[in-house]
């Protein structure tokens, strides 16, 4: 099912958002439209091969069906250890269980991966971060990412950190938020979209 809600983008072989799960007949994939862009250090030639971009995309896609589901268990063995240290069990989902609306809810369209390899600061791997726009059916937009990490090629994937902005459907007009809110926006929207990001 695609869960962009233009018909493009981005295609699982379970419905993200609208609660009917089937098999998964094929890797899911992201359309060749979808900007990517790859950060590695200096002097380090880097490529993802498509196994690597399979895999993140699995690891987006699982969290978000299962945050749609209200599956919070499964969503929060998704995170990185470290995520869990810093945000208990009980906390994590009771601030989630308190909003009648998830931002998993909506059509998820992403914008942007970006790959990162053995960013400064961080634990060593690979990066993945899905910077994506969702539309909910009472108007509501939000935008925001999800950044996945592999330590080794050997390992799973784990969701590393996550970020959204809700943007409530009268400060949206045609489509998109009005100017005052979008320069305030802390997420990407596509090039040339003045947000601030």
């Amino acid at each position: 099912m695609a869960i962009d809600h233009r018909g493009r983008a981005f295609f699982l072989g379970a419905a993200l958002v609208a609660g009917v799960s089937s098999a998964i007949a094929a890797p899911p994939t992201l359309a060749p439209e979808v900007e990517r862009e790859i950060v590695a250090p200096d002097g380090v030639a880097f490529k993802p091969w498509p196994s690597d971009e399979e895999g993140a995309i699995d690891r987006f896609a699982e969290f978000t069906l299962a945050l749609a589901k209200r599956d919070f268990a499964a969503a929060y063995a998704m995170l990185r250890l470290s995520f869990q240290a810093a945000n208990p069990r009980l906390e994590w989902e009771m601030n989630l269980r308190k909003r009648a609306t998830l931002w998993a809810d909506g059509q998820i369209l992403p914008l942007r991966l970006s790959w990162y390899l053995d960013p400064a600061g961080q634990p060593a791997g690979l990066y993945a971060a899905f910077d994506f726009r969702g539309d909910r059916k009472d108007g509501t937009m939000d935008c925001g990412y999800v950044v996945v990490h592999r330590a080794t090629p050997a390992d799973g994937w784990t969701v590393v950190r996550t970020d959204t902005s809700e943007v409530p459907a009268d400060l949206i007009e045609d489509g998109v938020p009005k100017a005052d809110v979008l320069r305030q926006l802390p997420c990407y929207l596509g090039k040339g979209i003045a947000t601030n990001f």
